[in-house]
């Protein structure tokens, strides 16, 4: 059975989870809108990704005795001003998922639910994970600067590398 302050956290991080997919979600649309298709595709796996971390999180607190409790979310931006405002814009909120999980898993600690500890240790490795892909994408696009080739080849590349990880997550 969950100890009421990690249930409380753990719905903390079912909606912080449903929103990261919606934040991906509407990025995904302005890239399409932009005619940064792989961009787009990439962002669109990224929010399904984040949707299957909140089910996680939902799964597992139903399963130890809690009540997962389904978020209403707020409107996501819409509009970025350009490609490199978007990806900082990512790696910021992937910063902010960290430190989010890091403090559920202290809380953990604290109350010695050691159970719940185990099972987010998934999470952190797969921040470490979000955090690296988003600055070796903002390097990219620092290498790139205002070039349009290098953007067009970026944007090529992109979904490949959206390839690669799910590949590897099978």
């Amino acid at each position: 059975m969950l100890k009421k302050e990690i249930e409380t956290a753990l719905n903390k991080q079912i909606l912080i989870e449903a929103q990261s997919s919606q934040i991906y979600l509407a990025m995904a649309s302005w890239a399409e809108t932009q005619g940064l298709g792989g961009t787009a595709q990439f962002l669109y796996k990224h929010s399904d990704e984040e949707r299957v971390h909140m089910l996680k999180l939902v799964q597992y607190v139903n399963e130890r005795g809690g009540k997962a409790l389904i978020p209403a979310l707020t409107k996501p931006d819409e509009d970025y001003q350009s490609l490199n405002f978007l990806f900082q814009t990512l790696l910021d909120h992937e910063v902010m998922v960290s430190n989010e999980i890091n403090h559920l898993v202290e809380i953990c600690l604290d109350q010695k639910d050691y159970t719940t500890h185990n099972f987010m240790q998934w999470y952190v490795a797969e921040q470490i994970e979000e955090e690296a892909l988003a600055r070796t994408i903002m390097d990219k696009l620092r290498m790139i600067g205002s070039d349009k080739g290098g953007l067009y080849l970026f944007d090529r590349d992109i979904e490949q590398i959206s390839m690669a990880s799910s590949n590897e997550q099978q």
